[in-house]
């Protein structure tokens, strides 16, 4: 098994962790890791309904108490002391322009994976700022914007059956400490490591790898993930 690879000294046991868009696959299979990881989690939605069916559905799916609420996407924001964008890719920066005053001086994390899909396949799109990472970085000039989660199956995270994700997620950002905390919240989901992938300029590749696993999966019927070796 791969060894952590958190700094020491990095405790983030205490942080309440807001999803936004936390009732797609991805958003709820990232807010029940954390949930049993001991963390509050609070989903986002663009409905709070919605939001706190989601999260009422995860309490009720687990053999083991967790606190998982669920609140409008401006209400999570508020709540969240990390937080993570689920959103799709269609509604990001609306959504991020929104709550710009409230994200301020947070930890935001940005998972989202602009692509396209057609007959050939699932392909990566053009972002003007080079990637939804530095979208976001631009939209949140206050904010500790941050990017991974990429490559996260929600199939996985959601399997009740899998208890150990064998996967390295990759964690960009130009913040050193913002980048050293989420990578000890991905290390918070069992055999997960949070590896620094490099500062945002270099989010592109990253969220565009996400079509090539997705052509994986579909040609093997698996749910891939990434190892860097040699660490």
């Amino acid at each position: 098994m791969t060894e952590p690879t958190t700094p020491e000294g990095v405790d983030i046991a205490d942080r309440t962790v807001a999803v936004l868009g936390g009732t797609g696959d991805q958003g709820r299979g990232l807010a029940r890791r954390f949930a049993l990881a001991g963390h509050t989690v609070v989903i986002g939605s663009r409905s709070a309904e919605r939001a706190a069916t989601a999260a009422a559905e995860l309490v009720a799916a687990e053999k083991t108490e967790i606190d998982v609420r669920g609140l409008s996407n401006a209400e999570a924001a508020v709540a969240g002391d990390i937080v993570i964008v689920a959103v799709p890719w269609a509604g990001h920066r609306e959504l991020l322009v929104d709550l710009a005053d409230v994200l301020a001086g947070k930890i935001v994390v940005d998972c989202v994976n602009p692509l396209g899909f057609d007959k050939r396949g699932p392909h990566a799109l053009d972002v003007p700022e080079g990637s939804a990472a530095q979208q976001a970085a631009e939209v949140l000039p206050d904010s500790r914007v941050t990017a991974a989660f990429h490559h996260v199956s929600a199939v996985v995270l959601l399997d009740p059956d899998v208890d150990t994700v064998d996967l390295d997620v990759l964690v960009l950002g130009e913040d050193r400490a913002a980048t050293d905390e989420v990578r000890a919240l991905a290390e918070r989901i069992p055999g997960v490591r949070g590896v620094f992938g490099g500062r945002l300029r270099n989010a592109h590749q990253v969220e565009a790898l996400t079509a090539n696993l997705i052509a994986v999966n579909r040609r093997y019927k698996t749910h891939a993930g990434i190892r860097i070796t040699g660490l």
